[in-house]
């Protein structure tokens, strides 16, 4: 690996240079990667311009092909990646093995949603010229690419939310090129991945502004990468404060653009009185292997437990208690996020209404996270709102309340989350039902007897929510829906049918799905 970055299809050295770290010792790693520079972002978003109108036209079959051949290019790194990534990351190779599989899994997904072709939303309303009072003129629309997208990758997905994972792949279904910021705690698996795609853009013959990959820990790579007026949209998965900043470059640019920033979610369980009485001991202990896989390292983790007072939640308690004592450490993806870990945990501790019920076992090596889990009552959190923020890994706060309506006003106070889960029997259900519509004012994702870490992707899939949860609750950044992000309606009147796009013609070459007056063509 010779640490260079990618500018379209051509590998870039620089002077300037930084290291990744293995996490789990905290040594530098032998790698040092170039850092991009103002003049290098300029390059690759003026070759992402360059790209748009021969990428964006492509006919399906042949932007899917492109899709499937990033995917297969991929696979064919076999360990390399799994190894790079194990020690940029500290994520066990089997969780590697797993998140490679939803990469080229959502590449794929998306080759199926660009040769089905609604994506498009092609539609015609043919010329009245007879009506009266006033005739209607032709009418065609198809929806476009927006241009060409900015991606930040993130730190707890460096596969299936980074390089070539999903803000990529819908990107590039959309017919965006795109430009891609790899995230610094791994710039090993980042060049990977980018020299597979690089191989795919040439395999298939395509310009090589539709993809470039930037590298460096500085913020002002994000910052002029966001700020370049060639850029169109942002796809962001991290912290608040990193999507806020980007949402502040983003609007104050002389031509504002949209961030799709996935970014703050406690994703809160609400544990029903029915279920806890039936089953109290075995969530207890359910919820506990939710709360520490990965260390707790999901944007799905469940940082809240919503509970009525009972000898039900007094079985949950006990087994969660003795879930999290048993619970041993693990790596953390980086020495940041796990400083940041223990000042959330201790902000808790220290934290008046809150009582510390478990700490995980004692850690013995560098960068691993002790789970902690913390009660607090119903009034006390309706006193302080902060006690719902979240904690980025294995930490969650159970809010003990008097009864279920204490739990909708907690509820009703929280911020906007990736998820809400109910744990349920059927005596529940009509107090849960009662709770559905504040739920979905609160959340994108409701979810029954089971927990929240874990995303299926497929059409059905929501991973959005209100703010701050992602910055546009309108969308998602996983599943199909995630192309609408990234296109925009043109209206077409009464242009002649051999300069309308191919999917508006009347003979419709591509054979794509459209609406004729609103019903099927």
């Amino acid at each position: 690996m010779d640490g260079s970055f990618l500018v379209g299809g051509t590998k870039v050295s620089r002077p300037e240079t930084f290291q990744a770290s293995d996490p789990a010792t905290g040594a530098l790693l032998a790698t040092e990667f170039s850092v991009s520079s103002a003049a290098d972002v300029a390059r690759a978003c003026a070759l992402a311009d360059e790209a748009l109108d021969s990428f964006r036209e492509l006919a399906p079959e042949d932007r899917a092909t492109f899709l499937e051949t990033v995917a297969s290019q991929i696979e064919q790194l076999g360990d390399t990646l799994i190894e790079r990534a194990h020690a940029e990351s500290g994520l066990t190779e089997a969780r590697l093995n797993g998140e490679r599989g939803r990469t080229c899994g959502q590449l794929r997904l998306f080759a199926r949603v660009v040769r089905d072709g609604y994506w498009a939303g092609a539609s015609i309303d043919p010329a009245l010229p007879e009506r009266t009072p006033l005739p209607r003129s032709d009418l065609r629309l198809r929806r476009i690419p927006v241009g060409p997208v900015a991606v930040f990758g993130a730190s707890n997905f460096p596969l299936a939310f980074s390089v070539a994972g999903g803000d990529t792949a819908s990107a590039w279904a959309a017919g965006c090129p795109v430009v891609v910021k790899g995230h610094p705690a791994h710039p090993g698996t980042s060049l990977l991945v980018g020299d597979a795609i690089r191989r795919a853009v040439e395999i298939c013959g395509l310009h090589e502004g539709v993809f470039s990959l930037l590298q460096g820990a500085s913020n002002n790579l994000g910052t002029s990468l966001v700020s370049n007026p060639h850029i169109k949209a942002v796809g962001f998965t991290g912290s608040r404060a990193g999507g806020l900043a980007l949402l502040e470059i983003a609007s104050t640019r002389p031509e504002p653009i949209p961030v799709f920033a996935e970014m703050s979610s406690v994703n809160p369980v609400i544990l029903f009185p029915q279920a806890l009485e039936a089953r109290g001991a075995a969530l207890g202990a359910a919820f506990v292997a939710s709360l520490t896989m990965g260390s707790g390292q999901f944007c799905t983790n469940p940082g809240i437990l919503l509970a009525v007072e009972g000898e039900g939640l007094d079985a949950f308690v006990g087994a969660a208690v003795a879930a999290i004592e048993g619970a041993q450490p693990q790596v953390m993806l980086t020495s940041a996020i796990h400083a940041n870990f223990d000042r959330g945990v201790a902000a808790l501790e220290n934290h008046e209404s809150v009582r510390l019920l478990a700490r995980g076992a004692v850690p013995t090596g560098c960068n691993r996270g002790q789970a902690a889990l913390f009660e607090t009552s119903g009034a006390e959190f309706l006193k302080d709102y902060a006690l719902g923020h979240e904690i980025f890994g294995a930490a969650s706060l159970l809010v003990r309340c008097a009864d279920l309506a204490e739990i909708a006003s907690v509820i009703e106070v929280m911020e906007g989350q990736l998820t809400a889960t109910l744990q349920i029997d059927a005596g529940d259900h009509e107090a849960a039902r009662d709770l559905m519509p504040l739920l979905e004012r609160k959340v994108g994702r409701i979810l029954a007897n089971g927990w929240p870490t874990g995303v299926e992707v497929c059409n059905a899939m929501v991973h959005g929510g209100p703010f701050p949860a992602t910055s546009d609750s309108r969308t998602t950044s996983v599943g199909a829906t995630a192309i609408d992000r990234f296109l925009r309606p043109v209206c077409y009147q009464d242009l002649p049918d051999e300069i309308l796009p191919a999917v508006l013609r009347d003979a419709n070459p591509l054979n794509m799905p459209r609406l004729r007056e609103g019903t099927p063509d």
